[in-house]
């Protein structure tokens, strides 16, 4: 908890602001209300443990604050991100109502772990990811976003088992979710060619099956299987392009359906998903 006046309000809460939340306090020593709420904040703050700061202003000491802000009666609160005002309220409030309030503007930790995570995936640090993911779950292992990433992650290792594991620990409402639901299906598919890629032929064996005869799709989807699992995205595309235009109707339109979860697979590799998007549509349309 600090205090700031007209001359240091600018570094004490604007730029302030752009690192955590900030709630400035407008109190006086005579206002009956302000001896319950100040001493309230006071506590969350020190519970909250860095997660945003207090700032207090005595409203009779710094009437120009008072006057910039249109006060008319106190204790009142405003709360500034990004610097700039997002919040405020006035009067007592109960510590239930309080809390509510603070947690509209104090990020999740476990959304910082998953913000850190992907800031080191962006700079090739693949483990210091995986880490700050599996400390988002441990700090809410509710919070199936960071999950989400993980999973990628570990099937990108190949570590079938720790990726199996973790889907598994996705919540029904995600699963189920219109949203997620492609992308776990993805995500599922490719755990599946994992899994599967030590029983398949290796691929010389069905490379030589379907020069032999191409329209041996089982060969083409066990190639297109073991690309998966080796994220070789454009074979297993162009493996399972010709399952579609050699037979739609085969494994259940197995084809089409992989084809569309490979591009989920593969959606860092724009161009690439965009030529084999318009593949699969001329091959649909003949």
């Amino acid at each position: 908890m600090s205090s700031t006046t007209i001359a240091t309000f600018q570094q004490d809460v604007i730029e302030a602001s752009l690192q955590q939340p900030v709630l400035v306090d407008f109190w006086a020593p005579w206002c009956g209300p302000c001896k319950t709420l100040g001493p309230m904040l006071e506590r969350l703050e020190a519970e909250y443990a860095g997660r945003f700061k207090l700032v207090k202003i005595n409203s009779d000491e710094n009437p120009e604050l008072s006057q910039a802000f249109r006060i008319r009666s106190i204790p009142y609160v405003v709360a500034f991100s990004g610097g700039r005002p997002v919040d405020q309220f006035m009067g007592a409030v109960s510590e239930g109502e309080l809390r509510q309030f603070i947690e509209r503007l104090v990020p999740n930790p476990s959304d910082v772990e998953h913000a850190k995570a992907r800031d080191l995936l962006e700079q090739g640090d693949v483990e210091g990811a995986i880490e700050a993911l599996r400390t988002a779950l441990a700090l809410d292992p509710a919070n199936d976003m960071p999950r989400l990433d993980l999973i990628g992650l570990l099937l990108d290792k190949g570590d079938a088992n720790g990726a199996e594991g973790q889907l598994a620990a996705l919540s029904p409402r995600t699963k189920s979710d219109p949203e997620f639901a492609p992308h776990i299906q993805a995500l599922q598919t490719h755990l599946d060619a994992l899994k599967q890629q030590n029983a398949l032929p290796a691929a010389p064996e069905l490379e030589a099956r379907i020069a032999a005869n191409g329209r041996d799709l089982d060969a083409r989807k066990e190639l297109a299987q073991l690309y998966i699992s080796h994220q070789a995205w454009e074979q297993a595309l162009e493996q399972l392009l010709e399952i579609v235009q050699a037979d739609r109707a085969f494994d259940e339109d197995y084809g089409r359906r992989t084809m569309i979860q490979v591009f989920d697979l593969a959606a860092d590799n724009a161009p690439l998903v965009s030529r084999f998007r318009r593949a699969l549509s001329s091959a649909i349309l003949k």
